[in-house]
């Protein structure tokens, strides 16, 4: 039986591709290839379509043997999606919700969800923890909310398990270098910043220095791509070993500053990184990071690399691709 990848063309969806298939499983992408790239698939099997089109789907489970899915395909720009909130509405919460239905009439009764800590919005307590409340700030925190509703009627309605994964800020590269992010393809503020670095970009643009944090910028919770891929792999084999539906944080619990994110870039790369002061985006809260005991007792998932890891494996990969 085979696993369905939706969006595994893209940055996350094609470091979870490599790790199953590297764990021996069968494996088929689903992605328009919008912002997502061939070259990132490597030689995984490749339906080029969208998630909204359930023939395609239907036909993809039918010819792959497809018993699983992971489901990544969206849009995930959180200061876009206040810009233009009925195309993120329509791609990720109507195809979603098109997608979901087409899977559980094909049989299909696992699924593990890209979610985001965005649900949260700006918590009350940090480090934030699952049972915290949702409000999300942005669109795009409002559809991940959605889709994780979604998830649960279907699961009281027709017994669609699902884990939805509550990640923090992806980054960084494979350790070997065969794949990374595209930095054509992303708002993200590590690889925009490598560009700067690099010169093949603007200077960065830090949004808000304003804020309630010792240095006045926004804080984060960095993952390594690799640690997030094997959460993704614990989940379906949780799900496999019959767990219930649930949601679970994905993160390191280490909250870093937009300021110490450039100041290590810098130190690692030993360049500096130009940027620029400007105003505050909609949709950005002030510091969200992990609390991830639940996610450690679940999966039996740890994080293993920092800050100053993710830094090096996505300067490899950004100044070897620039080179």
């Amino acid at each position: 039986m085979a696993v369905l990848v939706t969006g595994g063309a893209g940055y996350i969806g094609s470091h979870v591709t490599r790790l199953l298939r590297d764990r021996g499983r069968d494996v088929v992408v689903l992605d328009t290839l919008e912002r997502g790239r061939k070259e990132a698939v490597l030689d995984a099997p490749l339906a080029v379509g969208d998630i909204a089109d359930a023939d395609l789907v239907a036909q993809t489970v039918r010819d792959h043997a497809v018993d699983a899915a992971i489901h990544f395909a969206a849009y995930k720009a959180p200061g876009e999606s206040m810009q233009a909130p009925g195309r993120y509405f329509a791609n990720n919460v109507t195809g979603s919700q098109v997608l979901i239905e087409t899977l559980q009439r094909a049989g299909v009764r696992r699924v593990v969800f890209s979610s985001s800590c965005s649900v949260y919005g700006t918590p009350d307590h940090v480090p934030v923890g699952e049972d915290a409340p949702l409000h999300p700030e942005s669109v795009y925190g409002e559809t991940k909310r959605m889709i994780e509703d979604v998830l649960r009627w279907y699961d009281v309605c027709h017994g669609v398990r699902s884990v939805s994964l509550r990640y923090f800020n992806a980054a960084g590269a494979a350790s070997d270098g065969v794949i990374g992010e595209d930095w054509t393809q992303t708002a993200n503020l590590i690889p925009l910043a490598m560009k700067a670095s690099l010169g093949a970009g603007k200077p960065l643009q830090v949004f808000g220095t304003d804020y309630p944090t010792p240095d006045g910028t926004a804080i984060r919770d960095y993952i390594h791509i690799e640690d997030l891929a094997d959460a993704h792999l614990r989940a379906l084999e949780y799900l496999e070993r019959g767990g219930v539906s649930r949601a679970l944080n994905v993160g390191t619990g280490v909250g870093s500053s937009v300021q110490e994110v450039i100041d290590t870039i810098e130190r690692v790369s030993g360049r500096p990184v130009p940027h620029a002061h400007v105003g505050r985006r909609p949709g950005d809260p002030v510091a969200l990071y992990a609390d991830n005991t639940r996610v450690r007792e679940t999966l039996g998932w740890e994080p293993t690399k920092g800050l100053e890891e993710i830094i090096a494996s996505a300067w490899r990969w950004h100044s070897s691709a620039a080179g």
